[in-house]
C-alpha cells in the first residue's frame, strides 16, 4: 500500500522531533547548571577558596573532575549538564556539605539544587515543549 504525502509529511515531522528536543534542551540545562554552579559558588563557605573554584559544570559527552562530588568521575550523557564539588586536589566537598564529627555541617551543594529544582525543570521543559511545537509548525 502507497503511503499518502500527508502520512509522509507527518512522519518526517515525528522523525525531525528528537534532533529539536535536543538541541533546544541541552541549551536550557547549560543555563540551569551554570546558575545552579554560581549560587552554589555563593553558598559554599570561603575559607581558602579552593571548595568554590572546584565547582565544576561538566556537558554533555565531557568527563566531570576526578574526585568531584557527587559519584566521582564519570561522562555525562548526552542530554546530561552536570555540576560537581571538588577534584583531585579538594577532595572534602561532602564533608563541608555534611559536616564531620569535629566540624559542623555548612550545606551549600543540594541547597542550592533545592532552591532552584523547580526553576530549572520549567525551562528544560519549556524548551523541549517549544522545540516539539516549532517542528509541527514546519510544513
Amino acid at each position: 500500500m502507497a503511503k499518502s504525502a500527508q502520512f509522509n509529511r507527518l512522519e518526517a515531522k515525528i522523525m525531525r522531533m528528537p534532533e529539536a528536543y535536543v538541541k533546544a534542551v541541552v541549551p536550557a540545562n547549560e543555563k540551569s547548571a551554570t546558575e545552579l554552579a554560581n549560587l552554589q559558588k555563593r553558598i559554599a563557605p570561603e575559607d581558602t577558596g579552593a571548595l568554590k573554584e572546584s565547582i565544576a559544570v561538566t556537558g554533555p559527552n565531557q568527563a566531570t573532575p576526578a574526585y568531584s562530588q557527587p559519584g566521582g568521575s564519570r561522562v555525562a550523557g548526552p542530554l546530561e549538564v552536570l555540576v560537581t564539588a571538588g577534584d583531585s586536589g579538594v577532595r572534602y566537598a561532602h564533608l563541608v556539605e555534611y559536616g564531620t564529627k569535629e566540624a559542623e555541617a555548612q550545606p551549600f551543594f543540594w541547597i542550592a539544587l533545592k532552591l532552584l529544582r523547580k526553576r530549572m525543570e520549567n525551562r528544560r521543559s519549556r524548551a523541549g515543549r517549544k522545540a516539539i511545537k516549532d517542528v509541527w509548525k514546519q510544513p
